[in-house]
């Protein structure tokens, strides 16, 4: 049966990052909403196009594009043994459309992973985070810095703080994302699927103890 897991986590946790070491240690797709969405509107495939009528609009992009856009990639055969899902649910509706749909590929969710992390810390580190104005690497002036002050080490463009980067922005998002996520957390706790994980760790320990959680 495949395998299937939800990644959760406020903004500046890591998740990403964690999102993506899992799919390389497992062998499992990454698959982060975000890009998807991103991708389907650059390519302007069919369900691209739907969702920037929404979106021109000032609408929400109703919840049966978003999930016709995982159901399309979830048929992907590198999903095959499952996926790690990245931002998507974000509501126990969804959450309800995603159990159906796994159904289809003979999967179910497995677990959960939730990690956490101190709001003073999120915000601290996201705030320190620097984007290359280019091609999107990303420095952070305490963990990560560029050689040169204001310059991407890789591609020698400028750098420069993403407005949602801003401190003030920076806390709303993450108020933002635990008020909104909270109804799904509970849901999936209700469960017993949900595994919470101390995301102030370093990198490493966080993988491990996600792996170990996991029993992978």
């Amino acid at each position: 049966m495949a395998k299937f897991l939800v990644l959760l986590g406020p903004p500046g946790v890591g998740k990403g990052t964690q999102a993506k070491i899992l799919s390389d240690r497992t062998g499992l797709a990454h698959i982060s909403s975000g890009d998807l969405f991103r991708e389907n509107l650059k390519n302007q495939t069919e369900l691209g196009k739907l969702a920037q009528t929404y979106m021109g609009r000032g609408e929400l992009v109703p919840d049966d594009v978003t999930i016709a856009m995982i159901r399309e990639r979830l048929a992907q055969p590198d999903c095959s043994a499952g996926a790690i899902l990245d931002g998507f649910p974000r509501t126990p509706s969804q959450a309800d459309a995603l159990a159906v749909m796994l159904d289809e590929f003979n999967g179910h969710v497995d677990a959960v992973p939730f990690i956490i992390g101190a709001e003073d810390v999120l915000v601290e580190r996201l705030s320190d985070r620097w984007t290359c104005r280019a091609n999107g690497h990303i420095f952070n002036q305490k963990s990560n810095p560029p050689d040169k002050a204001g310059v991407c080490d890789v591609d020698g463009s400028e750098l420069y703080q993403r407005d949602d980067d801003k401190a003030e922005t920076v806390k709303r998002r993450i108020q933002v994302y635990l008020e909104q996520t909270s109804p799904l957390i509970s849901y999936y706790r209700d469960q017993g699927k949900l595994i919470e994980v101390d995301g102030m760790q370093t990198i490493e320990q966080v993988t491990q103890m996600l792996l170990s959680a996991l029993k992978m």
